[in-house]
């Protein structure tokens, strides 16, 4: 089991354009011929294989993931259905009782800050991973001492500027070098670990 923070990002390290939008930087999800499915996700992703290989392989192992209320937004919570793993644990301030999939999509609300999400995350994750978001959650998670790894699926794409990986208060960390380093088509896949850290995956 391992905590792992997720996300595709530019070269420049951002995640998604100031409005939200990712442009280019998710085109590999569609520059193949191979289909791979994630979570409930109806349509499938048309990947090159080494990508195809590494979402089955990956994403295949999270059982849970953790998002922010932003992305919940955004996303209006992918109409209740996990875009990855069984169950999405959301870090919020206020609970949406008034979304139309509350209490009966597997979708859980957190209040009391990162680590009780992680923790809530980590239980019902049991012994599959738990992906937390790269952003200001992921950031979060990570100056608390909570992420195990970083996946980076890195786009061959310079966005100028936007949203971070890491989010705007990220604490300076030296990982351990990339122990899988994964070339697709217009994706370079990266996982490294976080010194200090042991998990059980």
């Amino acid at each position: 089991m391992a905590v792992v923070m997720v996300a595709t990002m530019s070269l420049d390290g951002f995640i998604a354009r100031p409005d939200d939008s990712v442009g280019p930087i998710f085109d590999w999800f569609s520059a193949g011929d191979v289909d791979v499915h994630a979570g409930d996700v109806q349509r499938p992703f048309r990947t090159g294989p080494e990508s195809a290989t590494w979402l089955r392989e990956q994403w295949g192992r999270i059982r849970t993931g953790v998002i922010g209320r932003h992305l919940f937004d955004h996303t209006n919570g992918w109409e209740g259905r996990p875009s990855a793993g069984d169950h999405v644990v959301v870090l919020t301030h206020s609970v949406p009782t008034d979304w139309p999939h509350y209490g009966t999509a597997p979708f859980t609300f957190v209040t009391e800050g990162v680590e009780a999400a992680v923790a809530a995350a980590t239980e019902l994750a049991g012994e599959g991973d738990v992906s937390v978001t790269a952003g200001d959650v992921g950031g979060q998670a990570l100056a608390a001492g909570l992420v195990d790894e970083i996946e980076i699926s890195l786009a061959p794409v310079v966005l100028g500027r936007g949203k971070r990986y890491f989010g705007e208060d990220a604490p300076e960390v030296v990982l351990e070098d990339p122990y899988l380093v994964v070339p697709g088509r217009r994706v370079l896949h990266l996982r490294y670990r976080v010194p200090g850290r042991s998990c059980s995956g």
